[in-house]
């Protein structure tokens, strides 16, 4: 399990955009578990949308890339720690996203990313963010490690 001093020495994310607060369970090389706990004190909230505050899809995207982003650091042949100092992830595509429920403040959003296929520095994850156990969001997510 990572909280989120943890996590901060992997993803170069910062407030605001750090968007996974804690990791509960890794399998590297295989799966991640991890939350984003959404708050009303969010920027994002002045303006999506007020009066209705509804978390935005592309952020889900965005901490479901991140804890695949943990994953990848987590599962390199190198400390991890290390690997992120001198590397970074970028996604290449975001494939068959849906939405299913909407996200609002005071959720816990849980991701759950699986490796589809993993072959050099290329990673294929299956990631699914749910809420009290209701699937919100899902997508391919294809992500590539490079030197920075």
């Amino acid at each position: 399990m990572l909280d989120v001093v943890e996590i901060q020495k992997i993803l170069p994310h910062r407030y605001p955009f750090l968007l996974v607060d804690r990791v509960k369970e890794v399998n590297e090389g295989e799966s991640i578990v991890a939350y984003k706990n959404v708050s009303i004190s969010e920027p994002v909230f002045e303006g999506h949308f007020p009066g209705h505050p509804i978390y935005p899809g592309v952020m889900i995207i965005e901490g479901m890339a991140q804890a695949g982003g943990i994953l990848a650091f987590l599962s390199s042949s190198e400390d991890a720690k290390e690997a992120a100092q001198n590397k970074v992830v970028y996604f290449m595509s975001i494939d068959k996203a849906k939405f299913r429920n909407p996200v609002r403040p005071g959720d816990q959003l849980e991701y759950r990313l699986s490796v589809i296929k993993h072959r050099g520095n290329i990673w294929v994850l299956d990631a699914k963010a749910y809420v009290d156990g209701n699937l919100a969001a899902e997508a391919e997510l294809k992500a590539m490690i490079v030197d920075k």
